[in-house]
């Protein structure tokens, strides 16, 4: 393990750590005790926020998981839809909430429930500061919900990100998109449509399907979402588009 107290490195040796079942607690100390203005330093564009924040959801996540795991199981929609709103991640001084990293942070201040068209109301100082500046759809394929349709967790790194998210995009949409030759259709997973607005709308997931290879290049097919199986533990919109009323 790196005993280097830079961010990025902290972010991707705990991840690690939580991956091999080590002792994570020192690195989240470490990460807690930053200092606002080396972290600024240390994710100053693009590449490093999102090696950086990807690392940190999916290291929390499985953390928090493992803690709960119970309490998910066993409880009610509400139970779930806490593990991601309660602030549970200190970061450089602040707590955050695995939602406060996906919506604020890595989807630049998006509002959960606005398919990706509306904005996240009062972003604090901390997350207009160390947000992406545009959002990136890549992240919904990179980010671990303890859901069906989530991809394997992997570690990423600032210089590699963007071949990294690629690669983990071109796994999920072969495990999980399938098109009809016959009928024109793509049968897509349902958080296309949950942040169509992240995309493009549905010409932006076409084309989309189109640029990693999940349709043919020459086609414009219908697009139709699969439903959420409500029987699965833990298969349900953690980020609360199934409670609103």
């Amino acid at each position: 393990m790196s005993t280097q107290l830079d961010p990025l490195s902290l972010s991707a040796d705990l991840l690690y750590t939580v991956k091999t079942e080590g002792d994570a607690d020192p690195l989240r100390e470490r990460l807690a005790a930053l200092e606002r203005s080396q972290l600024k330093r240390a994710i100053d564009n693009r590449e490093g926020k999102l090696a950086f924040w990807l690392n940190c959801y999916n290291a929390y996540a499985q953390l928090i998981l493992e803690d709960e795991e119970t309490e998910l199981h066993e409880g009610g929609l509400l139970d779930r839809w806490k593990f991601f709103v309660r602030d549970r991640v200190p970061i450089s001084g602040v707590w955050l909430s695995l939602n406060d990293i996906e919506h604020g942070l890595l989807r630049s201040s998006k509002h959960p429930w606005g398919f990706g068209y509306l904005p996240r109301l009062f972003p604090s100082s901390f997350e207009r500061e160390f947000r992406l500046e545009e959002c990136d759809p890549r992240v919904h394929f990179a980010l671990s919900h303890g859901a069906e349709h989530c991809p394997p967790i992997a570690v990423y790194s600032p210089r590699d990100v963007d071949e990294e998210l690629d690669i983990a995009i071109e796994w999920f949409l072969e495990e999980n998109v399938t098109y009809d030759v016959e009928e024109n259709v793509a049968t897509v997973p349902r958080r296309f449509w949950q942040y169509r607005g992240d995309f493009g709308g549905a010409r932006g997931i076409v084309a989309f399907l189109r640029e990693y290879n999940a349709v043919p290049t020459d086609t414009t097919p219908s697009l139709e979402y699969e439903r959420v199986d409500r029987s699965a533990d833990l298969d349900v919109d953690m980020d609360g588009d199934d409670i609103r009323p």
